[in-house]
């Protein structure tokens, strides 16, 4: 065994020898261990939270690079690194190598994965050639690779140890999105509504990748795992056939919703949590009908992927306002009653809080202040909306038609977020989200479909609210109420995944490219430092050696900077994001680093010797 591993701490030893049985709960247990970071958000409830608090309000302005490391690779970097013990796995855009970097050793190499893809997978990657990260478990490193294969790496040598396709790039589907573990099962989902795939979510068996169930976002409920008489939304059953019945002839098999974010899950419910995406094709004349289940948060079991309960935020889509971003679970005091919550940022604009043990909705508000599509949702359980947004008429592409410009639409397609994940901290009870403040006019069109050719459907011109000048905002929400406590300006959007941790900060990274860290409980901002390019990586903590680091990626691109990630110039290109951040060149430009942060010996907090 590799000098490196021998030094592991026993935890980590254990868990690459641990069988099937003994992973999920030796997986669990490394959670609650803030020295590593295990897990693509962190943790099974995406609650984003360090309790490492070497770092803090008062030493924090004394941060500085202690090291970085080239991917090699340019266009978006996405997602975050794994910690586990003394290595550090690494993960890059398309063609997504995957790197293992030795702490005790100043990150050297100690083995490099990169698979050989068709490059004909690029061109149908929607919005960049991103990926959002590697999941661990049982000994195995997992990745989504762009062309939807889903490999098991062995962590000590980097050999392959199984792999699945997942889907058909010449339809058009892709992976972006970074796989789960949960319990015995990994989790991926797939990309590519604007090419009128049908979304799913899959589990496959982390010891063999045996595919264990697969559940569609509409379709029969042989598809979509839903029972009628069980399956609930917002407390009454969906009915039979619920993902077929809202969709006109068979429009449901090209019919979007795909599952490119990210997953949660409670162990004590056993039940599994996610979004699914906009509905194909981006022309809702097209589409009539709610479009079930596209826009929807899921509850599944984790063990047969029955939905429990559903509730679809953005019945009938007209805007692309994606329903994938994360599902948060933390346990809330609402209204005086404990309750197990589940909150969600959608692209849509409002931020949702819901009782995740049966669906309920409990709060739904507007977490950007420009947003005007609809006026509120309906919270009201005695009224025939109830649960949906009111739609105003003049924002409504489905009543303005087709070829029609409907302007000043709030927010653009890319949402008040999307899918950069916010943190949960649970020393203020508070939220901390990147979002963006973005407009656009939208102008659908008829379109047709052809297998692999995109099936969009809308041009799109994207913009700062009337009177701002800033395209983002870093926010602190309380979910209990709906409310933005505090709030600070960006001058683009901010597009990168935030942490929170013990020591009273959160860090967030910007498209300029500056890892930024502030007071939870003010906003004050205490640091920022220019890193090599812009930043819409998320940002992670963790302890090696006694000492805590901050660590993230930079490398423009993504939606947001698809104009410099790809060398577009008009202004309607990238489905509409070139004009809106054209002045992002002026800023920064093309990269691929880790930089990983740490505070000078001198600055080290002094810690009293135990008795």
């Amino acid at each position: 065994m590799h000098k490196l591993l021998l030094s592991t701490s026993v935890g980590i030893l254990a868990l690459f020898g641990a069988g099937v049985a003994n992973a999920a709960d030796a997986l669990l247990e490394l959670q609650k261990n803030p020295k590593d970071w295990v897990s693509p958000t962190g943790d099974y409830a995406n609650l984003r939270y360090s309790k490492l608090k070497q770092i803090t309000t008062e030493n924090v302005g004394k941060l500085a690079p202690a090291w970085s490391f080239s991917t090699g690779v340019l266009r978006g970097h996405e997602g975050a690194p794994l910690v586990l013990g003394d290595v550090m796995y690494l993960h890059t855009p398309f063609p997504n190598i995957v790197y293992a970097l030795d702490l005790n050793n100043e990150g050297k190499i100690l083995w490099k994965y990169e698979p050989k893809q068709d490059p004909s997978v690029v061109p149908v990657m929607c919005c960049d050639t991103v990926n959002r990260g590697l999941a661990y478990a049982d000994g195995k490193i997992f990745l989504a690779q762009a062309d939807t294969t889903l490999v098991a790496l062995d962590a000590k040598t980097g050999k392959l140890v199984w792999s699945v396709k997942n889907g058909d790039p010449s339809k058009g589907a892709t992976s972006t999105a970074a796989p789960h573990v949960f319990k015995d099962k990994v989790f991926v989902g797939i990309a590519g509504g604007e090419f009128g795939v049908r979304g799913s979510i899959t589990a496959y068996n982390v010891a063999d990748g045996k595919l264990a169930w697969r559940g569609y976002s509409m379709g029969p409920d042989s598809d979509t795992l839903i029972d009628g008489e069980k399956t609930t939304h917002l407390g009454k059953p969906v009915g039979k056939d619920s993902g077929l019945n809202t969709w006109e002839g068979d429009q449901w098999k090209i019919g979007g919703g795909t599952t490119w974010g990210w997953y949660s899950y409670d162990p004590e419910l056993n039940l599994v949590y996610y979004g699914s995406g906009n509905p194909s094709t981006w022309n809702p004349s097209q589409r009539p009908g709610d479009n079930r289940w596209s826009m929807t948060i899921w509850a599944r079991d984790l063990d047969t992927g029955v939905a429990k309960w559903v509730y679809q935020m953005t019945p009938h889509d007209e805007w692309d306002y994606d329903g994938i971003n994360e599902t948060i679970l933390a346990d809330q005091t609402i209204g005086g009653a404990k309750r197990k919550t589940l909150v969600h940022f959608d692209r849509n604009g409002f931020g949702y809080t819901l009782d995740r043990v049966t669906g309920e909705l409990l709060v739904a508000e507007k977490y950007d202040p420009a947003v005007n599509w609809a006026t509120k949702v309906d919270m009201d359980k005695n009224s025939k909306t109830y649960g949906r947004p009111l739609v105003v008429s003049k924002y409504s592409t489905q009543q303005n038609g087709e070829d029609v410009n409907t302007k000043g639409v709030c927010p653009a397609a890319l949402g008040s977020k999307d899918m950069q994940p916010a943190s949960f901290n649970p020393d203020t009870g508070l939220f901390y989200v990147p979002t963006n403040h973005v407009c656009m006019d939208y102008e659908p069109f008829r379109v047709s479909y052809t297998a692999g050719q995109p099936y969009v459907g809308a041009t799109l011109e994207m913009f700062p609210p009337p009177g701002d000048t800033n395209m983002g905002n870093f926010i602190a929400w309380d979910a209990r109420v709906g409310k933005i406590v505090w709030s600070n300006k960006e001058q683009f959007s901010v597009w990168s995944g935030t942490v929170t941790t013990a020591g009273g900060l959160a860090f967030y990274g910007t498209l300029e490219g500056y890892l930024k860290a502030v007071d939870v409980k003010t906003g004050k901002e205490l640091y920022k430092y220019k890193t090599p390019s812009g930043i819409i990586g998320n940002v992670m903590t963790y302890e090696h050696k006694g000492k805590q680091y901050v660590a993230v990626l930079s490398g423009v691109g993504g939606w947001a900077g698809i104009g410099l990630a790809a060398g577009l110039s008009k202004s309607n290109e990238g489905l509409g994001a070139v004009g809106g951040y054209k002045a992002l060149s002026d800023y920064t430009a093309l990269g691929g680093v880790l930089t990983v942060f740490a505070l000078p010996d001198y600055a080290l907090p002094i810690v009293a010797p135990a008795n």
